[in-house]
Formats: structure tokens, sequence, C-alpha cells
């Protein structure tokens, strides 16, 4: 179903490729819309690695949501590290691809759960005001979820 990495020797193990997703500042969401164009987003987000899951919270209505309800497959993307390389036309990084199914969550428990790693992730000294903003914000915002099926990590040094 998913090709195999071209450069095997550039490949990440298992391991490093969950780590640099739960790492990584953000990614940049792959969408499909109904006119055939995709959509690139880049976006925050929460890796659940126990549940290969990527949350992410979103305005209820916007293109990103009307590609999503047409194509659930979608493609999510990390970059870490980086360094350019300009005297050999190149540059250094690690770069993670996910590749799964975007579904809406619904359960209150299972939303609750995925804002709150998102708080823990970028707004951890604020973990206070981070609740009470879930509980103010939450029935105007709307969060998926991306059931990995395919994680593949990559490292060009």
């Amino acid at each position: 179903m998913f090709k195999p990495m071209r450069r095997k020797e550039k490949q990440l193990s298992e391991l490093e490729a969950n780590k640099l997703m739960a790492d990584g500042e953000y990614g940049t969401l792959a969408t499909l819309g109904d006119n055939g164009y995709p959509y690139a987003a880049p976006l925050n987000y929460a890796y659940d690695e126990a549940g290969q899951a990527i949350y992410f919270h979103s305005a209820l209505t916007g293109h990103k949501v009307d590609n999503m309800n047409h194509e659930s497959k979608v493609c999510f993307s990390v970059v870490g590290y980086t360094r350019l390389l300009p005297e050999k036309f190149d540059t250094e990084y690690d770069s993670a691809v996910a590749f799964g199914k975007v579904l809406p969550v619904n359960d209150g428990a299972e939303k609750e759960k995925a804002l709150a790693l998102l708080i823990k992730k970028y707004s951890a000294d604020f973990w206070q005001q981070g609740l009470e903003c879930i509980a103010r914000s939450q029935r105007h915002t709307a969060v998926y979820k991306i059931q990995v099926e395919h994680l593949t990590g990559k490292r060009g040094r």
C-alpha cells in the first residue's frame, strides 16, 4: 500500500520517527479538495504515540474542514533539525511523514484529552488557564484526530 523509502540509508528507526513526531514544533497537514487540488496547512498538533494519533484543533468551518469532509485520507509532515549548507548547495534535516485518515473528535472526553495534550505541549506553564480556556471554548472549537496508518522518518546528513 505504501511505497518503501528509496534511500534506506537515510531512514530513521521507528523510535526516532515517533520521537520526531512527538517533539516537532509544528506540522503541515496535506488534504485534497473536491476540485482535485491539494491544500497544505501548517498547524500546531499533539502526537499520542501510544494511540498512533495526531490531534489538532480547528475552526468549525473553512477550506481545511471542507477538504477533510471530502476526503479523509491525509498526509502530515514534520521537520525537526535543519542546517543549511550553502557551500554544498544542500541542507541537513530530520523529517517525519505520517499517512492516515482524519476523523472529527466528537466524544467529549477524547476532545478534552486532545486539547489538554495541546496545552501540555505548547503552554505547560499556563496549565490552569489552559484548562479554563478549554472549558470556555470547547463548544466553538473542532478537534480532529489523524489515525496514523504509516509513519516514516528521514535524516539527511
